[in-house]
């Protein structure tokens, strides 16, 4: 039971009396301390689940999905918490953030999270599942949007070189191409302007008031994406955007965008091209989860984990950025496009 030091009489008294208590019963204490320290905690038991069940799932994909999502949303809450003793609130403290945000994902995160629970009950770690119920305390989610469409990332190298070999206005295309680089959304690139240009740090940084989650984001600029600029100095004028429009004083519009990728033959959605950078992250490369959530400028971890993360992974997110223009330019190298 322990030192007098640290351990009090009546607590000493309390410790026995359960001892005797189980001892009747025809328990071990011992055995149930023992059977207490081989409890799993969430993330030990997930990663078994996942090597259990991986060589049965037909499509790959949807099995890296599955210890992904937990990676990205569970793991920094309650890995390391043990089975037995997870909570409803736990769980809750999981699905809040992304509940209506992120509607589909946060579905599929509180499937994951029971499955692992009934493997705590199967192994008779627990006796409830706590995520029985639980959207009885979250808000309704609405109707799941129409999904963008998204081209493929292998077939991305190739919509590039047909880019660069189109008919269209300088500033659309590198404009595009620019977007797609940096992983940015419609608006964030085509009002991208020179003075949240940073040569000297090779960064865009975008400021709060244009950003969708409005807070700022720092962009780290690839070889090619740093060149792209390069070619739009001959654009400047006064509004100060980097890829004017052709009305002086405005920026392209969003239609402007989304009716060259159509015109040349590839019935996808300018969004999309975010979809096949994160898909190409997860399967392409060993880059974190967390940083391609980053490049993405999407929420990570609960508002807690976030007043702790000092840092963006600036310098880790580069080589990242770095990697995908790589990969877009080897591969659109050896693109032969017919028609």
């Amino acid at each position: 039971m322990g030192s007098v030091t640290f351990v009090s009489l009546a607590d000493a008294r309390a410790a026995a009396y359960e001892n005797r208590k189980l001892a009747r019963a025809g328990g071990d204490p011992l055995q149930d301390r023992r059977s207490e320290r081989e409890i799993q905690t969430f993330e030990e038991a997930a990663r078994a689940i996942y090597e259990m069940l991986e060589p049965t799932w037909k499509n790959k994909k949807h099995a890296a999905q599955f210890i992904s999502t937990l990676e990205t949303y569970v793991f920094p809450t309650m890995g390391r918490t043990k089975v037995s003793e997870v909570t409803s609130a736990d769980v809750l403290d999981v699905l809040k953030p992304i509940w209506v945000e992120k509607a589909e994902t946060a579905s599929r995160v509180k499937q994951r999270i029971s499955k692992v629970m009934k493997w705590g009950i199967a192994k008779g770690w627990r006796k409830d599942n706590p995520t029985i119920g639980i959207t009885n305390a979250l808000p309704r989610q609405t109707e799941p949007r129409q999904r963008r469409k998204a081209l493929p990332y292998v077939e991305v190298p190739g919509f590039l070189s047909a880019l660069h070999q189109s008919q269209a206005g300088v500033s659309t295309r590198l404009c595009l191409e620019f977007l797609i680089l940096t992983c940015a959304r419609s608006l964030e690139a085509r009002g991208a302007r020179w003075d949240e240009i940073d040569l000297e740090q090779k960064a865009w940084n975008v400021p709060a008031d244009r950003m969708k989650m409005k807070r700022p984001h720092r962009v780290p600029l690839s070889r090619r994406a740093l060149a792209i600029l390069g070619e739009a100095e001959g654009l400047k004028e006064e509004s100060g955007f980097i890829f004017p429009g052709t009305k002086a004083g405005k920026m392209l519009s969003d239609m402007t965008l989304s009716k060259l990728v159509k015109e040349l033959g590839f019935p996808v959605d300018v969004h999309g091209f975010r979809t096949s950078f994160r898909t190409w992250a997860q399967e392409k490369t060993n880059f974190p989860n967390e940083l391609a959530e980053l490049a993405l400028a999407h929420t990570v971890g609960t508002d807690v984990e976030r007043a702790y993360a000092r840092s963006d992974l600036f310098e880790k997110r580069r080589k990242m950025m770095e990697a995908w223009a790589g990969y877009l330019a080897e591969k659109r190298d050896n693109v032969v496009r017919i028609g």
